[in-house]
């Protein structure tokens, strides 16, 4: 990991005597905007080759400063929510992630349930990773308000090809679950450039078991006293995260996971300044949802069902609390673009990129069932139809050597749809009753200029602006027994002013100021919600407002031939924050926090050659109070933390290179107490749906046979830390790899 983009060229010696825009050496520049003198990290393939255990691309953030993916199990797809400096792992919504410049990001909603797609990219197809802190670019949308994560991708200079195979395993205890959980990749790529062609195939195939990440329960005061029903052992005694006495029945939600990813990358080159690229990227997924009762009659059998008596207390099972799920998902991507990249006074660029998902069911049942591969009455939810699209016409103007002009105009839409239905088999039915319908749409249209000057050798400044208008139209919902109600439309439009300012005052020392106002939109999914009562939709919040956040950041930046050595300062104040919260008694909708404010101190070190040759160390510390300061929804939260943005945060990375075959790495994230509630009333995190610290550590060792083979051992979490973000973690678990490069 590079503690700035200088550092992949300050070995080179290129950022000691100017500060301008770097060179990146040994592969693809970033598509960030480089130029700006503000906060951007990246990691290359080689480094991540080197130091990570990675399975998943998300993998490859795990030691960059401030950041957190909240990934429960390997190949976890539908939960690995992104989490920056002031944005906890529930806000999906407040960082953007790009491969090739084609959005990741899953803006249909907020939360656990609309995590980017990293599944369309995997670990070997990456050339790099760029992270840009803030949104301080205004050539992205309020979205990056936390961050913009961009990947950029394998295209070949000449024939390669690459195989690798890859297996974990994993030895999981917690509650009454005592198992082992394993799986394998296998990924094959081949890519070739032939005169003004170039092209890239790659195939993988994940297969994994996942530990279980619920667990059916109930407190201990919800029992009706005098019994009633079977007597049952094997509940689990424990603490809810109000640390309230609770019973755990059983596991639940125990993913076994099997994805197939395929990608077809091409690029022409009419002239030497002038390419046109297509991507299509296709992933499916087959995943089978799998529940363990802990639950045991007088006879030994397993219960999953009815009233039972635990202790003389009576409590009834419902269908849900041990309910199996199959997953059947294909999605598709496709990335079209036509670049004029001559770094004259002129350079344009027309992208246009479409994520659909072209098949998406979940099918549960709805009975108790005493096979969890039988059939029965259930419910299936099928989103097929729902995606995003994006347009983009880029210009960068250099009408001389001090100024830099970037503009553009944007269109960005995402469409949410859902239809529920019942069946009398859950396992394979087509269609059946409906049962209810959710859609909706957004559209973001936006124009962004900045200027990027260079006022002399040790001055450069950026002053930009972007205006958008949002639209959310066609919401509508409907249930069982009423047709559909639609929402009304909804138009607002806003700017968003950005600047940056940096200072080059010794020939090794930087100091960089930024500011930028961020407005991050309702998504289809927090505005288009409730329920239907009477023939109107209820439980809703029609006036739902943006978030407004205005971020500030001052850095002073070291760079040597041998490292670097940042410390920023940031500050973030957000108005009207969206967050699910009490409208009654008994319901919860998404509803605005008047004020949050966030202020801290992030260092990030990187140094080559540490004591001894070949040794590299790198290390970040986060420190973040970040409070409610307004909330007229729910008074109790003023004054308390934001949710799941802990006040310390640290990552630790030693990398030997002992030959240049052999290198070894050990490394340490860290992360303090987190609350999962708007009002702290969570203090146990370590327990199901708490918020845990935890203090982790990872090992790898990596060895290149001959210039061909190469392989790898690791362990994640070596020490068995067992930690929460509502769901468990994974425990220790050993990975390797054999790899093979043409």
């Amino acid at each position: 990991m590079l503690a700035a983009l200088g550092l992949c060229a300050h070995a080179q010696g290129a950022a000691q005597q100017e500060l301008d825009v770097v060179t990146i050496h040994g592969g693809r520049p970033t598509s960030l905007p480089a130029q700006i003198p503000t906060t951007i990290e990246g990691i290359t393939a080689a480094q991540i080759a080197e130091r990570i255990n990675a399975f998943d691309s998300e993998d490859a953030l795990k030691y960059f400063p401030s950041l957190n993916v909240r990934k429960r199990y390997i190949g976890d797809y539908d939960h690995a929510v992104l989490a920056s400096r002031a944005s906890g792992t529930g806000n999906s919504a407040r960082s953007l992630v790009y491969a090739d410049g084609i959005l990741l990001s899953n803006l249909l909603g907020n939360g656990a349930s609309y995590t980017p797609r990293w599944g369309l990219v995997t670990p070997e197809e990456i050339e790099r990773v760029d992270v840009l802190y803030g949104p301080f670019s205004a050539s992205y949308p309020g979205n990056s308000v936390g961050a913009v994560v961009d990947f950029q991708t394998r295209m070949p200079a000449k024939l390669e090809g690459h195989v690798r195979l890859a297996g974990f395993a994993q030895r999981f205890s917690e509650y009454g679950t005592r198992d082992s959980f394993h799986g394998w990749q296998g990924s094959a790529a081949l890519g070739d450039r032939q005169g003004a062609l170039s092209w890239w195939l790659h195939l993988s195939r994940q297969d994994s078991d996942g530990q279980p990440v619920g667990f059916a329960n109930r407190l201990v005061s919800a029992g009706v006293a005098g019994g009633g029903g079977v007597p049952v052992t094997g509940a689990v005694p424990g603490r809810n995260p109000a640390n309230r006495d609770w019973l755990v029945f059983g596991a639940n939600n125990q993913v076994h996971t099997v994805q197939d990813h395929a990608k077809v990358k091409l690029a022409y080159d009419f002239s030497p300044v002038l390419r046109a690229s297509y991507t299509l990227g296709w992933w499916r997924n087959d995943a089978v949802r799998r529940s363990d009762s802990y639950l045991r009659d007088a006879a030994g059998n397993r219960v999953t069902g009815g009233d039972i008596d635990v202790g003389g207390r009576r409590y009834s099972l419902l269908a849900s609390d041990f309910a199996p799920q199959r997953g059947d998902l294909e999605h598709l991507m496709h990335g079209l673009s036509l670049k004029r990249h001559a770094r004259d006074t002129f350079d344009w660029e027309i992208a246009a990129s479409k994520y659909d998902y072209r098949k998406d069911l979940v099918r549960v049942p709805t009975v108790v069932l005493a096979d969890q591969d039988a059939t029965g009455q259930g419910n299936v939810t099928d989103m097929a139809g729902s995606g995003w699209h994006t347009l983009a016409l880029k210009g960068t103007w250099r009408p001389d050597a001090a100024h830099t002009v970037d503009f553009g105009v944007q269109r960005d839409e995402a469409g949410l749809r859902t239809r529920v239905f019942s069946t009398p088999d859950w396992l394979a039915g087509t269609d059946g009753i409906h049962v209810s319908t959710f859609n909706g749409d957004t559209r973001l249209t936006s124009v962004y200029a900045q200027d990027t000057w260079r006022i002399d050798p040790r001055w450069k400044a950026t002053v930009g602006a972007r205006w958008e208008r949002w639209q959310a139209y066609g919401g509508e919902v409907s249930n069982a027994i009423s047709a559909l109600l639609r929402f009304g439309a909804r138009r607002e439009d806003g700017w968003s002013p950005k600047a940056a300012l940096a200072w080059r005052f010794t020939d090794e020392w930087t100091v960089k100021a930024s500011a930028g106002r961020a407005i991050r939109n309702p998504t289809a999914a927090e505005l288009f919600q409730g329920a239907i009562v009477d023939g109107r939709i209820v439980n809703t919040d029609p006036g739902l407002r943006a978030e407004r956040s205005w971020t500030e950041e001052l850095t002073a930046e070291r760079l040597t031939p041998r490292g670097s050595l940042r410390a920023t300062l940031f500050h973030e104040r957000t108005r009207d924050a969206l967050y699910s919260q009490p409208l009654t008694p008994t319901v919860s909708t998404v509803q605005n926090v008047g004020r949050i404010r966030t202020t801290g101190l992030e260092l990030s070190q990187q140094a080559d050659d540490v004591f001894i040759q070949g040794l590299a160390l790198q290390s970040s510390l986060t420190y973040a109070d970040s409070r409610i300061r307004e909330n007229a929804a729910l008074p109790a939260s003023v004054g308390k933390r934001q949710p799941r943005v802990p006040r310390w945060r640290a990552t630790a990375l030693a990398t030997w290179r002992a030959t240049d075959r052999l290198s070894a790495s050990a490394g340490v994230r860290y992360s303090g107490t987190q609350y999962g509630t708007l009002d702290n009333s969570d203090p146990n995190g370590f327990t199901y749906m708490g918020v845990s610290r935890y203090f982790v550590a990872d090992v790898r060792v990596r060895y290149r046979f001959d210039a061909h083979w190469s392989g790898a051992l690791g362990i994640d979490n070596l020490g068995n830390e067992k930690y929460w973000a509502f769901h468990p973690y994974t425990q220790r678990t050993l990975v390797a790899e054999l790899k093979f490069d043409l």
